[in-house]
């Protein structure tokens, strides 16, 4: 009797630790279980739930998965017990961490976890930097995760778009328990970020730059800019002729008069020079409206 008591009480005290082969979610029979692939936790065989239940372990289930090959090592939790025999479940992503591939043995062992109190991540894409409420996010992905080991990449999915994450820093320890924790956390500049340039500009140069320059040069149709002749047929007071009399430079929409007066109004015209024909024409003694007439109903004779 005591020798069996014994025994008992020796297989209660050892820890779970089993090899099995593993597989990513896509390849698990049945519908596609998008929930497992974007959370931290692994599926198991039933058998793997007999025995934990024989054993003396913490809750929750805690494990530490270790590729013996590569030396690499992460940790995570379990969500079902519905695996075939000798096979194990993991996310596409912890697979990566480790250096897995389809088939690989992986050793499953429990272990009891630190509850976090803080963690740092960095983003691997700048894009992560559009998410308004980025903490918000990372919060509720991580519902779907049991816990979290320094150094891994972990994949949150948000509005349809997976965005990879690695873990930096975890307090307590390189790897914690983050149910039903109060966690601080800290995001490092995204892989590939750099920080805008907020130099001063020098105004004393933008001051600088005349606002005709600015401007478009006039092309096309320009309004009033025709020449005109007087009914009488006198000549212009003014000599078109005189350069000091014409307007050099045409006048530009949006240039403001610096000049400007308050209480007057500039009327600011373009004058085109009279051609050599109308010059010719004056000379030859031509008259507008210079003939003879002559009326239908004569005027009656005086007596």
């Amino acid at each position: 009797m005591f020798q069996f008591s014994l025994s008992m009480f020796s297989e209660m005290l050892r820890p779970f630790i089993m090899s099995y082969r593993c597989w990513s979610v896509s390849m698990l029979p049945g519908t596609e279980r998008e929930d497992v692939e974007r959370g931290g936790k692994i599926i198991m065989p039933p058998s793997a739930l007999d025995t934990l239940t024989r054993l003396n372990i913490n809750y929750p289930m805690l494990f530490r998965l270790t590729n013996k090959k590569k030396n690499k090592v992460t940790h995570c939790g379990v969500l079902e017990f519905i695996a075939d025999e000798d096979k194990v479940y993991i996310p596409y992503w912890m697979m990566k961490n480790i250096l897995l591939d389809e088939g690989d043995l992986v050793q499953v062992e429990s272990v009891s976890l630190d509850v976090a109190t803080f963690s740092k991540f960095q983003p691997q894409n700048s894009e992560f930097l559009d998410i308004t409420n980025p903490k918000a996010v990372l919060e509720n992905c991580l519902r779907n995760f049991a816990c979290l080991t320094t150094g891994d990449i972990i994949a949150i999915k948000y509005n349809q778009k997976i965005y990879e994450m690695r873990v930096l820093k975890t307090e307590p320890g390189d790897a914690v328990s983050i149910i039903e924790c109060d966690m601080n956390v800290d995001f490092a500049p995204p892989v590939g970020y750099k920080e805008p340039d907020h130099g001063k500009k020098d105004t004393d140069e933008e001051m600088m730059v005349d606002p005709a320059d600015l401007m478009p040069e006039p092309t096309g149709f320009m309004a009033f800019k025709g020449s005109g002749n007087r009914l009488d047929g006198k000549k212009k007071k003014n000599n078109v002729d005189d350069e000091s009399n014409q307007v050099k430079v045409a006048y530009q929409r949006g240039i403001p008069d610096y000049n400007y007066t308050v209480g007057t109004i500039q009327f600011i015209r373009n004058i085109r020079p009279v051609t050599n024909n109308q010059e010719n024409e004056n000379k030859d003694g031509f008259k507008a409206f210079g003939g003879s007439g002559s009326v239908l109903k004569p005027k009656p004779k005086k007596k």
